[in-house]
């Protein structure tokens, strides 16, 4: 089944939204009283919630973006660290109107999630981390991140991009033909492989050290935080995964079998139900408290 396919049934745009200067690709979908913002992993792109955007639509206004520097989104040259990414976030939420907004990170798009909620709650109505990064620096990972990205965007092979894709999957069949072909295509821009450097500098030790989620920071959020995790996930192992959640007041943890690094994608099935509860507690929570 095809991106297109997967969006059969909504409404949606697909939209570059000036963001203080940044133009940045985004997918809008769905229509509610409350916004639900997508958030992808390092060197990723929106795609990687097409599977997730109908569920999510039917009950709320739905934002997919490319992050800074990824995607479609404009590179401006300067190392990406999360300030820089929380900074254009904050700047895509008042660009389109969005007071307080329920936020989904995946990865990477899960520490920038965590470290806006811990320091601007009044921004953020809930919390997902899927397989969400941050937490720890861990060389052989960061290593294997930075290498399989770089080996992609500066060989122009696609069977590499298709590696790099098919290391976030516990099933192969997952990274499907089309997102191989679709993050190829990102990975070539000229813009893209210029910026190659800036965007992986998160997995340069000392940058990503002061960029860290740690406790600390982790026990500032407060609101209402769903924590997903696979089995299988290659870039950390399941205590990671419970300590994040523990860390944070009052976080639930949600474990999947045979899943890897993207379990939005890998089990919608399991996962978009999941999601809709959350959010709906979340919601009914935030109104009892007003």
């Amino acid at each position: 089944m095809t991106i297109w396919h997967e969006l059969t049934g909504v409404d949606f745009a697909l939209k570059t939204v000036d963001a203080a200067g940044i133009p940045t690709r985004a997918l809008q979908a769905g229509s509610g009283a409350e916004a639900v913002v997508f958030l992808h992993g390092t060197s990723g792109h929106l795609e990687a919630f097409a599977r997730n955007i109908v569920a999510h639509a039917d009950r709320y206004e739905c934002h997919a973006i490319d992050m800074l520097g990824h995607g479609y989104t404009g590179k401006p040259d300067y190392p990406y660290e999360i300030p820089r990414y929380v900074a254009h976030l904050i700047d895509y939420l008042d660009a389109v109107g969005l007071e307080k907004v329920h936020l989904v990170g995946e990865s990477l798009g899960g520490w920038v999630a965590a470290y806006l909620a811990s320091d601007h709650p009044e921004r953020v109505l809930s919390l997902q981390l899927l397989a969400a990064g941050g937490t720890v620096a861990n060389p052989e990972v960061m290593e294997r991140i930075r290498t399989s990205t770089i080996k992609a965007v500066e060989t122009d092979d696609i069977e590499l991009t298709r590696a790099r894709l098919r290391l976030l999957m516990h099933d192969a069949a997952d990274a499907t033909e089309e997102l191989v072909r679709v993050r190829h295509r990102i990975y070539h821009q000229p813009d893209f492989v210029a910026n190659i450097h800036n965007l992986l500098s998160l997995q340069n030790m000392e940058t990503r050290q002061r960029n860290l989620l740690r406790p600390d920071r982790l026990a500032r959020i407060s609101a209402p935080t769903l924590v997903v995790w696979g089995h299988q996930n290659p870039f950390g192992d399941v205590p990671e995964a419970e300590k994040l959640a523990a860390d944070i007041p009052g976080a639930r943890l949600q474990l999947y079998p045979a899943c890897g690094h993207w379990p939005q994608h890998e089990h919608a099935a399991e996962y978009n139900p999941l999601s809709l509860e959350f959010l709906a507690e979340a919601s009914a929570r935030a109104k009892s408290a007003a």
